[in-house]
């Protein structure tokens, strides 16, 4: 059975929100619905089996669930819950998907001694740029689905996504913003080269350890050279990104004279997107707390300017981003356009105070006397927000 052909009266529900009770009536598996064991959920044990089976959603039929078992979703902005915003992000999933792929499959050739073939990823930041220009939210919203051990790939394309959207803000123009993508996508590739037993250590690296470390930017600079028809604009980005204004960073130990906008730029990217990441050593931090570590950054190592400038590109409460509003309630900031940073639309979907699913309800600040009481690491959740992207 496909899923066009699915009964209007079925509802789909992410994996994460199954009920003892709910009458599953079809697996949906990557877009392709199946019957399959269709019934009633007896126990938890059941759903667990769902969840580890890998499946992320599935089709259940309320006439045949017992009382109280569905959660309705109601929603008071029909406009973001849409359609099309749906296209977008399956569209914006699918491009970071091949992003990673991409790089992944150079890494095995640098790591084979083949030199870089820049063709393919001018192809990659083309569609990019154009994701970005359609619907940045949804891409900020796919981007914003982290795997811990997928950190490598998932931080390259994240990188080269926020030079894009910052270099959009500051009007740059559209070869300048290909080449930054480049870049960005490419700033890491050196650290295939560095040992997997110092890249992945679960905690603080010994002096010697961080030495060897910071060689991924000297194998780097060895790629560099070697790839053809590669940008000064896309080396600068991969070889500048551990510089700083004072003359103390690393490689090559350049100054702020030295340092172009888009070198600037993608130190406080890579920055970023680092702080906001789970890694093998640290859980991942919210957009907030992150920008408070970028300002304490300048002006000796960071751009002052350009940091603010990034906020204000980014926002207070990034959409993608985890929300606790004064009800509760928490959510992801869905949609941001033609607002103020404190009045995004929300989707709720969990309550603290309750430690309990709810309700998913699209809340218009604007429109609601509940506002953002703070912004919230996906890490300090008992639940994973993943499903309700």
């Amino acid at each position: 059975m496909e899923s066009s052909t699915v009964k209007d009266e079925l509802q789909r529900v992410p994996v994460a929100k199954l009920a003892v009770g709910m009458f599953v009536a079809a697996i949906d598996d990557s877009g392709k619905v199946t019957i399959a064991n269709a019934g009633q959920i007896q126990d938890r044990t059941a759903i667990a089996k769902i969840i580890k089976s890998g499946i992320k959603f599935v089709w259940i039929d309320p006439s045949k669930s017992a009382p109280g078992s569905i959660v309705q979703a109601k929603s008071k902005t029909s406009t973001t819950s849409g359609g099309n915003r749906d296209v977008r992000q399956t569209n914006a999933k699918k491009l970071l998907g091949e992003a990673k792929g991409l790089i992944k499959k150079v890494l095995g050739e640098i790591y084979e001694g083949k030199a870089i073939e820049v063709e393919p990823f001018e192809a990659l930041a083309e569609n990019m740029i154009e994701s970005v220009m359609l619907d940045v939210d949804a891409f900020k919203c796919i981007s914003a689905l982290r795997t811990k051990d997928a950190y490598l790939l998932e931080h390259s394309v994240n990188v080269a996504f926020l030079l894009v959207t910052f270099g959009r803000h500051l009007k740059l123009d559209k070869q300048l913003l290909k080449d930054m993508a480049i870049g960005g996508i490419l700033h890491d590739v050196g650290k295939i080269r560095v040992d997997n037993k110092v890249l992945h250590k679960p905690g603080k690296l010994t002096p010697e350890e961080f030495e060897h470390m910071k060689l991924h930017q000297v194998y780097a600079l060895e790629e560099m050279k070697a790839a053809k028809g590669l940008s000064q604009v896309s080396k600068d980005v991969c070889l500048m990104h551990h510089e700083k204004l004072d003359g103390k960073g690393y490689p090559r130990g350049l100054n702020a004279d030295q340092i172009p906008l888009h070198g600037r730029m993608s130190c406080i990217c890579d920055i970023f997107d680092a702080l906001t990441a789970t890694r093998c050593y640290k859980q991942a931090m919210s957009p907030a707390s992150a920008f408070k570590i970028l300002l304490s950054l300048t002006p000796f190592h960071l751009d002052q300017q350009l940091v603010y400038e990034f906020i204000r590109c980014v926002g207070v409460y990034p959409v993608g981003s985890l929300v606790e509003l004064s009800d509760g309630r928490v959510g992801i900031v869905w949609d941001a356009k033609e607002r103020d940073a404190l009045h995004p639309i929300v989707k709720c979907f969990y309550s603290l105070k309750h430690q309990r699913y709810t309700d998913i309800e699209y809340l218009d600040l604007n429109k609601s006397e509940l506002g953002i009481e703070r912004g919230v690491s996906p890490s300090s959740l008992s639940v994973d927000p993943a499903p309700f992207y």
